[in-house]
């Protein structure tokens, strides 16, 4: 057939979705160490327009959010390596007689003194707090027991023997009365306070980004846009464009807010903010998103929503709502402190109602008591969560998965279900040529030779899949002639003397081409499959159709299985067609699909399912899923997706391999069964101990031993994680 001149790229064939919702107002979330309070949030409305030059724009907020964040780690990393310091000599000295010299038991308080004053004043802080209010946590126990220490030793130091020339602590592990007036147990208060804030230190550091999600989303959209003004086109800033406003939008450019097509048509790669490959076709009169990428022609859109109103900002609201109301597990070490900070006090009053009920005197009662309260508290307390953690989070970033902080690991135990989104998670999010089906007497290489030199010279996605295949196929593709792209339909040419068609039923049909009886049954399978169908013709006759969809991994169906082996229920969650959908889940084993959900419905799914009774991690890569990962229970964002998914998930899968999400909850369980070990030895050496303590047996060198011997139990259970094997 003849050549028509060239047309504009192609016309829309179905919209972005429904408008986005009302006002929305996202604020950076905040985070909180030891070191200070929470980090104000002030409020920042991204886009608005005719703001003065001194007001917070989106970026200035998230930077000096970031910078409040950064200063309050930086504290509390100096207070830990101050503590370190002074603290090492001081456990040396009293655990290694032949270290200790005339008077050294001052050096040790001298060196201990700042330790327990400023380097424990997060914990005496937040135990008076708690006292305050009737709780009790792990921080009550790091502080009556390091305080109970350190008052001791100061006792012991000015008004009993201990101060004297010539002191020592030997190694007599026998259980007997001991001196009360020359024992000192200032590398007990020392070392438990150097040893929970590297623990706090470890966990601030993993929680540095929580918001970070938010900031992610903010940063995606365009930057400036070039504003038609008087018929010129001026480059302005996107945050300034009012509703009303038209500007351009270039091929490769990020349209800069929601609005509608005025001028021209092209294919919007929405697939940063939906998630989905299939690219959008646009033309005059459809809505556009912000953030989304023009692959295609040349653009005119009129603003119809800036700042809070767009789409953006309010999937930017989901998250942070998401992430506020989703309860942050309590660390097992104040649940467990809950109940033995209150058995210790019990004990110890005890103790010394004990001692004076038989005469034994104020002095000795006092120390027995005080015993109690020094012995109960366990210095591998502070290594039991950290040291796991540490094993287990290296162990897994050599697997490719990512654990943020110990407060994820609780809740890999007690899901049951895992929702999965389909493009980038189960599919590998890139549109490829499935299949070629051909007439007969025709050659599938000339097929693909031909049709990829066309399809070569277009910009749109789906073209771009074809000719990458055949390149792959045949090597090197000719140069078409007289290249038309027919808005909605398709691309023709001449290539090697042929005059070719490719794209839709419809553009053959122009020529009066019709497809015979088996590629028009193929076609017809390709759709009902949910796959997009190509035609293929030249010289007057229909050659061949083309499927071209986003492929499933191949991993993908065995990583369901092992899901389903973990005592979890997978269910696919997409945007897309139905079709499509139950097409992938059929392919990979699951039985539950949720099909043709908008992004912004992504965390009703999710949200569905909780008040369903069911614990649900989330699987995701976009950042349509980025609310849903922070809603969910535990949320694994593929590492090969968005910086707002990342963010948002709990897990992150480096390796972009599903198969790794099954590796992430078996490291994530083993993990907390390790910590859970390591804490019921942190109290159960300290615990055996009680009872000499409360009968005035103490020895200072068991107390030591005690502390010492949980520690390196600790660590050395801590490292078995390093065996963990992976898929």
């Amino acid at each position: 057939p003849p050549v028509p001149a060239p047309a504009p790229a192609p016309e829309s064939t179905r919209e972005t979705g429904p408008d986005p919702a009302p006002e929305v107002s996202p604020k950076p979330a905040s985070e909180s160490t030891p070191e200070s309070a929470p980090v104000p949030t002030p409020e920042f409305t991204p886009g608005s327009a005719a703001e003065p030059a001194s007001d917070p724009t989106p970026d200035s907020v998230a930077r000096d959010a970031e910078a409040e964040q950064e200063a309050s780690l930086a504290a509390l990393r100096q207070r830990l390596v101050v503590s370190a310091v002074l603290a090492t000599p001081v456990v040396l000295l009293a655990m290694v007689p032949a270290l200790q010299f005339d008077f050294w038991q001052w050096l040790s308080l001298t060196l201990a003194a700042p330790v327990v004053v400023w380097g424990g004043l997060p914990f005496h802080r937040a135990a008076w707090t708690n006292a305050k209010h009737g709780a009790a946590t792990m921080d009550t126990l790091v502080s009556l027991g390091t305080l109970a220490a350190f008052g001791w030793s100061l006792w012991a130091l000015f008004l009993g023997d201990a101060g004297m020339p010539g002191m020592r602590h030997g190694f007599d592990f026998t259980v007997a009365r001991a001196d009360a007036t020359s024992t000192i147990y200032l590398e007990v208060a020392a070392g438990v306070i150097t040893f929970i804030l590297l623990g706090r230190y470890l966990e601030a550091r993993a929680k540095r980004k929580s918001g970070a999600a938010l900031r992610a989303l903010m940063h995606l959209g365009a930057k400036d846009v070039a504003v038609l003004r008087g018929g010129r086109e001026v480059r302005v800033p996107a945050g300034t464009l009012v509703v009303g406003d038209r500007f351009v939008v270039r091929p490769g450019e990020k349209i800069a807010t929601d609005g509608t097509v005025i001028e021209g048509s092209s294919a919007v790669d929405a697939s940063m903010l939906t998630g989905e490959s299939v690219p959008v076709e646009v033309a005059v009169g459809d809505t556009v998103t912000g953030a989304t990428l023009n692959a295609g022609g040349r653009l005119v859109v009129e603003a119809t929503r800036v700042g809070n109103d767009t789409q953006l900002a309010r999937m930017a609201k989901l998250v942070e709502d998401a992430q506020n109301g989703k309860a942050s597990a309590q660390r097992l070490a104040d649940r467990i402190s809950a109940v033995f900070v209150p058995i210790v006090i019990a004990l110890a009053l005890a103790t010394l109602g004990y001692w004076l009920g038989n005469d034994a005197g104020l002095t000795a009662a006092f120390t027995a008591a005080v015993a109690v309260l020094i012995i109960a508290c366990p210095c591998a307390l502070g290594l039991a969560t950290p040291t796991a953690l540490m094993v287990g989070t290296g162990r897994g970033a050599q697997l490719g998965i990512l654990i943020k902080g110990p407060e994820v690991l609780e809740t890999t135990r007690r899901v049951d279900t895992i929702v999965l989104d389909k493009t980038g998670t189960v599919t590998t999010g890139r549109m490829t040529l499935q299949t070629t089906h051909t007439a007969e007497s025709t050659d599938e290489a000339e097929v693909l030779r031909l049709a990829g030199a066309l399809e070569n010279a277009s910009e749109h996605p789906i073209a771009q899949a074809v000719a990458t295949a055949a390149t792959d196929a045949t090597g090197p593709l000719p140069t078409p002639e007289d290249f038309a792209n027919v808005p909605g339909l398709g691309v023709q040419g001449i290539v090697e003397g042929h005059a070719v068609l490719v794209g839709r039923e419809q553009l053959l049909a122009e020529w009066e081409i019709r497809l015979p009886a088996p590629l028009a049954e193929a076609k017809q399978a390709a759709e009902a499959a949910g796959r997009t169908a190509i035609a293929v013709a030249w010289d007057g006759e229909a050659r061949a159709v083309l499927e071209v969809a986003d492929a499933v991994k191949d991993t993908s169906a065995e990583a369901v299985r092992r899901l389903r082996a973990l005592g979890l229920t997978p269910i696919l969650l997409t945007g897309d067609n139905r079709a499509v959908a139950e097409s992938v889940a059929s392919e990979v084993g699951i039985d539950e699909v949720y099909a043709e959900v908008m992004p912004q419905d992504k965390v009703d799914v999710v949200k569905r399912l909780q008040a369903d009774g069911r614990s649900v991690a989330m699987v995701g890569d976009g950042v349509n899923d980025a609310a849903a990962l922070a809603q969910a229970d535990l949320g694994l964002a593929m590492g090969t997706g968005t910086d707002a998914a990342i963010e948002a998930g709990d897990l992150t899968l480096v390796r972009g391999d599903l198969n790794a999400a099954a590796d992430a909850i078996r490291l994530s369980r083993r993990t907390l069964s390790t910590i859970r070990t390591n804490l019921f030895w942190a109290f159960a050496y300290n615990v055996a101990a009680l009872p000499l303590a409360a009968a005035g047996l103490l020895n200072p060198m068991i107390a030591g031993a005690a502390m010492a011997f949980s520690s390196v139990f600790v660590v050395g259970n801590s490292l078995r994680l390093r065996t963990f094997k992976g898929a």
